[in-house]
């Protein structure tokens, strides 16, 4: 097939317009494409007028949310149109749909059969506290002794205040076995660390008793506890 006619069958953003109109003229509003850099505006009422601005793309990518973000100060209302991929696109991640949501913005999937289906109103949201998610990260931050993991780290074991207890733990215990009640005048929660054993640090010897394992000695090896609160590359 030559070049050209390849190129003439690829769909391009101007098939989401008549889609997108139909549906914002059956909410009562006069449109037209192209107006001052946007894809389209509609008006609604009489002076001054209720303005919609509606960006149109392929796929729901930054650009188009950075579109949308540019004409917030033009108009009331913004609504991004994209074409949607099944049930897998970008437009249904939860994410997409969340941050159309703090900004406001309405989010509109139009199928190849010209099908609109409405996958976000506009209007202003304030994000619903989860308390949960606060506490866990309030919690993590205190108990976390001084601040050992550079922020961006990944792929690597991160320095958590668990792991810090755990490593207290190992470091109590690598002169020899010990009883769990001496270790929680260090450890408050050295009985629970213990017993879970996670890393697989620790082996139970008798009741109440624990020694450390030859895991837990390398681990001593590679987060020596002087460092363990210190900022490190090689500790994240």
């Amino acid at each position: 097939m030559p070049r050209k006619q390849r190129a003439s069958r690829a769909p391009r953003e101007t098939a989401l317009y008549l889609p997108v109109k139909r549906f914002l003229e059956n909410r009562g509003f006069s449109v037209k494409g192209e107006i001052c850099g946007c894809d389209l505006v509609a008006l609604r009422g009489e002076e001054p007028p209720l303005v919609v601005v509606g960006e149109l793309k392929l796929a729901f990518n930054l650009e188009l949310v950075l579109q949308g973000v540019d004409r917030t100060v033009a108009c009331d209302d913004i609504w991004l149109a994209v074409r949607t991929a099944g049930r897998r696109g970008r437009e249904r991640d939860p994410r997409a749909r969340k941050l159309c949501r703090l900004l406001g913005f309405g989010l509109i999937g139009v199928s190849t059969a010209g099908r609109v289906e409405v996958l976000l109103e506009p209007g202003p949201w304030r994000p619903r506290r989860d308390n949960r998610r606060r506490s866990k990260l309030v919690g993590e931050h205190r108990r976390r002794l001084g601040d050992p993991v550079m922020g961006g780290t990944s792929k690597s074991p991160i320095m958590t205040a668990y792991r810090q207890q755990a490593l207290a733990c190992a470091a109590s215990l690598s002169e020899g076995p010990r009883r769990t009640s001496e270790l929680r005048a260090m450890v408050p929660d050295a009985s629970k660390i213990l017993l879970r054993n996670v890393y697989g640090w620790f082996f139970r010897v008798e009741r109440g008793v624990y020694g450390l394992t030859e895991a837990g000695t390398s681990a001593l090896a590679r987060w020596p506890q002087g460092a363990a609160a210190q900022p490190s590359s090689s500790l994240a």
